[in-house]
């Protein structure tokens, strides 16, 4: 039977249990986490020479849910006779959605002339996306020569955000790892921050934050708004940092890369990110692109 002075205590106590429960439950529904959408970038699969409607079809058949192709296919296509309206059919009836698109503007490109060519590429190129309802593009620094001036890297950045939101279509600020003019993630970090723009998105990659001597520390400095994409992969742990190439990548889990760490730090940082498989090994390129799909994403899953 229990007794007046434990029943005392346990009243006096109920209050303070309570007040942790809910504070616990506050805390869980405040911690941001985030939700991972799969996409399939086409290089991953370059080399078995598929059409622009074979690869919408097999990233659907793999189950991802988004694609991410790259503008010299979309152009060939349209090349080929066929329209915009026909190929934004065959994303709708395939139940996925074009994430992302890979171009080469030369916008950051020190060269006034090199540069104002380059956005007059990239506004044409986010008119044709924006027909397509792909909302997105990449912003590597194509042109740009080293030493780099970062400051006015962030005015033309802030000048390219401005036309994506014209056209409906913001780039995403992106590094090469093995690229002398931008290869560091903290020389996106100083554009991105000199832009002063709340639409400012970095594209990171697993083999390029490795490549250019980044490490995967620095990403827990960028806000989850700031990451829309990330490319995903995975570098061997037998070739030198500075000797490895695009095609030495591998599929994610399959090489050196602290996966279950990113996928703890980008997990943590809320809000939707798309994880796009891109490789460029050519020994994926010998097999059988739906394997290659399935494989990629069944690895991808493992962590994410």
């Amino acid at each position: 039977m229990t007794s007046r002075r434990s029943l005392l205590k346990t009243l006096a106590l109920t209050p303070l249990v309570g007040a942790f429960v809910l504070a616990t439950e506050a805390k869980s529904k405040a911690e941001p986490k985030s939700e991972f959408i799969f996409s399939l970038n086409t290089s991953t699969v370059r080399g078995q020479k598929l059409s622009l409607p074979q690869l919408i079809e097999l990233a659907a058949r793999a189950g991802y849910q988004g694609l991410e192709p790259w503008m010299m296919e979309i152009e060939g296509y349209l090349q080929s006779g066929k329209s915009i309206a026909s190929l934004k059919k065959l994303v709708s009836d395939a139940g996925i959605s074009l994430v992302d698109c890979i171009g080469f503007p030369t916008w950051m490109a020190q060269d006034e002339a090199k540069s104002k060519a380059g956005f007059v590429q990239m506004e044409k190129e986010m008119g044709l996306l924006a027909e397509l309802g792909c909302t997105r593009v990449a912003a590597p620094a194509i042109g740009a020569d080293a030493p780099l001036d970062l400051l006015r890297a962030g005015e033309r950045y802030k000048q390219l955000l401005d036309l994506g939101r014209k056209t409906g279509v913001m780039p995403q600020l992106e590094f090469w790892g093995a690229y002398p003019a931008f290869f560091h993630l903290s020389q996106a970090l100083a554009v991105a921050a000199a832009a002063d723009d709340p639409d400012a998105k970095i594209l990171a990659d697993v083999y390029h934050l490795f490549r250019g001597g980044s490490g995967f520390e620095g990403l827990k400095l960028v806000d989850g708004n700031a990451i829309s994409i990330f490319h995903l992969n995975d570098f061997s742990g037998s070739i030198p940092r500075t000797e490895q190439q695009d095609k030495d990548r591998v599929f994610p889990g399959d090489g050196a890369a602290p996966l279950q760490d990113l996928a703890n730090t980008l997990r943590a940082k809320g809000g939707q990110i798309i994880l796009s498989l891109e490789l460029f090994n050519p020994e994926y390129y010998a097999m059988d692109a739906d394997y290659v799909a399935k494989t990629g994403l069944e690895k991808m899953k493992r962590f994410f």
